[in-house]
């Protein structure tokens, strides 16, 4: 009797039939237990170069192999090294982001975003920067379609590699499903106008599927430009002005998001002379990711349509220098322990 034994990230053995006549050979089915406990490590990009200019794109795609086995993953990591040897990279500290894309629909979700350092890479720390992606679980599996994009506009650019970490135990729930709200982020002045009226839309309808047991927002947003009036210090919009914005749900504000200090000072990358990294910006630093906000949506919600709007501080543009912009992404991301499609978000 011959058993045949498959191994990748998990592990089973599948039944065969020998005929021999006469004799009963039928192998019998042994499941052997999938992985539920230690790391595995997926690299993805290699020293792929985001640039302008000379033919070089601002973006790099690929399409990479990530684990199928996930129903015991409780935590995927997204470390992301860019590497700068002699200051030979873009020196200034430009808005970057990586996305995935969703097999069904075609669109690229915002995974995660960053600023890159002044002059320097990310050497001082080992893995570069990390930003939790679980949220994206559901997509980060099988064969996947990543972006990474970094709006520089010199030719030497920023060079990257992207890896993951699939960390097995116990998740809070099975299942996740994940949707964009809005995604107002290609670039850093192609967010939200602030302080002047536009026609983006910043008010949705979602819908929560009526299994989910838990369900909230995951939102990224910074700003740029300096635009005036200034704030008390010359603080300029929106790169420097500090703000308080809301979310609100069925029109009562619910969730403030405080674009505020974040500590630049304290940076661990604290070698990015003679960049201006240490001074405070409005909820980003250089050399840092973007802070990813979580606001936990009330089960009350569940099942019914209920209204967002992404509310900004009020604030109006005097014109005389520049405009100002906040780019924003806001997904829904809706779990449960058994099988849930994904919120239905719409107009």
């Amino acid at each position: 009797m011959k058993k045949l034994l498959i191994l990748g990230i998990s592990a089973y053995v599948f039944a065969g039939i020998l005929s021999c006549k006469g004799v009963d050979n039928t192998i019998p089915v042994v499941e052997q237990p999938v992985m539920t406990e230690g790391t595995v490590n997926v690299k993805t990009f290699n020293k792929v170069m985001n640039a302008f200019g000379d033919g070089l794109s601002q973006s790099a795609e690929g399409t990479f192999t990530l684990p199928t086995d996930i129903a015991n993953v409780k935590t995927i990591k997204m470390f992301i090294k860019n590497d700068c040897p002699n200051k030979t990279c873009d020196e200034w500290d430009r808005y970057a982001n990586v996305y995935v894309k969703n097999k069904s629909t075609g669109e690229w979700y915002e995974i995660g975003r960053f600023i890159t350092p002044y002059w320097v890479g990310t050497e001082k720390m080992p893995r570069g920067l990390e930003i939790d992606v679980t949220d994206f679980k559901s997509l980060l599996t099988g064969k996947t379609e990543l972006k990474i994009y970094t709006e520089t506009w010199l030719a030497k650019g920023r060079e990257y590699s992207l890896d993951f970490d699939f960390i097995y135990g116990t998740p809070d729930y099975k299942y996740s499903a994940v949707i964009p709200v809005i995604q107002y982020n290609k670039s850093s002045n192609e967010g939200i106008p602030y302080g002047k009226t536009h026609s983006l839309n910043l008010k949705k309808n979602i819908q929560l599927p009526a299994n989910t047991q838990k369900a909230y927002l995951r939102t990224i947003i910074s700003g740029w430009g300096q635009a005036t009036p200034s704030d008390a210090g010359g603080r300029t919009c929106a790169e420097w002005c500090f703000r308080t914005h809301n979310i609100a749900i069925n029109n009562v504000n619910t969730f403030p998001h405080q674009l505020a200090p974040l500590g630049c000072a304290n940076n661990p990358i604290d070698n990015q002379a003679p960049g201006n990294w240490k001074p405070d910006r409005a909820g980003w630093c250089p050399g840092m990711i973007v802070p990813t906000r979580i606001d936990i949506l009330n089960n009350a919600l569940i099942p019914n349509k209920f209204s967002y709007e992404y509310k900004l501080q009020d604030w109006t543009n005097n014109g005389s220098n520049g405009n100002a912009f906040y780019a924003i992404s806001t997904f829904v991301i809706a779990k449960s322990n058994t099988p849930i499609n994904a919120p239905v978000v719409t107009d």
